[in-house]
């Protein structure tokens, strides 16, 4: 069924009052293909809404995707193969995925939003990635209403980017995951950020994939607020990576700079430290402004337009622009 003039402050994790000229709910392949069988043009696909700044009511369709579903395909020798629904909230599968004793997502533990928009972004955190676990998606193309695969060359993954960001980018709805996740002997990923600190906090000396995903949903809780409470996206800004002649100057005058090296030589510099020495953590700006504890969200205090968030947005860019010569970048869709 397909409604009219429908609120979606319970779809955005902004807690933006944006409107869609029409809106539907789907819970499987086919009522996604009788809803795009509507006509209705633009079409705009929503998963959990909390990748997306919305500025402006929304014209067309607005499609929330909410097909469910999470089981093991097959097992080739150490690895599972499991098919996710596109619908389904990434952190909830990431708990069934530990539960079941499946590795490879437990440092992806509480990141908001679902699974059919994770490969868009390629997700990642704590030193792991959604490409790392790929296998394959199906998708719906939007003009046509016909299924098709995706492999992992296919979907041209980057740093928080992927071909649905580019060419593809509004094409498909990600009806499926498949993922391959290892049974036993998991390799755990515990250098980056505060993981082994807080595994040593909380007297693990042998941790599992249970004590990982437990320490990093206790550091990001720590860090981030919940959007029930105070509306956010979570981390508003991709890391940015640059030469390290850059990093060299910014040393300069800012001897304490975080850093991290990549593989092609070049350094990426946390955007949060970025913004943080520009002194915005923190600051409020009319209804909106930096979280206190980290200064990657931007937050909506009550009653911000997607417009206001914009703007402070921008400002931080360009801030950070004259201060070090590095623009940064949303991750976040701009709608």
């Amino acid at each position: 069924m397909i409604q009219h003039n429908t609120p979606l402050l319970p779809y955005n994790t902004f807690g933006l009052a944006a409107r869609a000229a029409h809106f539907t709910e789907v819970f499987d392949v086919r009522e996604l293909q009788s809803a795009l069988q509507s006509g209705i043009q633009p079409v705009l696909i929503l998963g959990g809404g909390s990748n997306m700044l919305l500025t402006q009511d929304v014209p067309g369709l607005v499609i929330k995707n909410a097909i469910r579903g999470m089981e093991l395909v097959r097992s080739a020798g150490n690895t599972a193969f499991v098919k996710v629904g596109g619908g389904v909230v990434w952190h909830d599968f990431v708990c069934w995925a530990v539960e079941k004793g499946y590795g490879g997502i437990e440092n992806l533990s509480l990141i908001p939003g679902t699974v059919g928009a994770a490969p868009v972004q390629n997700i990642g955190a704590y030193g792991v990635e959604l490409k790392d676990v790929f296998v394959e998606l199906e998708a719906v193309e939007l003009a046509s209403g016909q299924q098709q695969v995706f492999n992992h060359a296919d979907c041209r993954f980057g740093y928080r980017d992927s071909v649905f960001k580019h060419e593809n980018k509004g094409k498909y709805c990600i009806t499926s995951v498949t993922f391959a996740l290892t049974q036993q002997e998991h390799k755990l990923h515990l250098s980056y950020g505060d993981i082994q600190k807080t595994l040593e906090s909380n007297g693990v000396t042998q941790p599992s994939i249970a004590d990982v995903s437990k320490a990093v949903i206790q550091i990001r809780s720590s860090k981030l607020p919940d959007p029930a409470v105070i509306g956010n996206c979570g981390s508003f800004f991709k890391n940015p990576e640059t030469d390290r002649a850059v990093l060299e100057k910014i040393r300069l005058s800012h001897p304490q700079v975080v850093s991290y090296n990549l593989p092609d030589g070049r350094v990426k510099i946390p955007a949060g430290w970025l913004i943080e020495q520009c002194g915005w953590k923190g600051k409020r700006v009319g209804n909106t402004g930096c979280y206190e504890k980290q200064a990657l969200v931007l937050v909506n205090y009550g009653g911000a337009t997607g417009t206001e968030v914009k703007n402070l947005a921008y400002a931080i860019i360009d801030s950070v622009e004259k201060t070090f010569g590095i623009r940064l970048e949303p991750e976040v869709n701009i709608f």
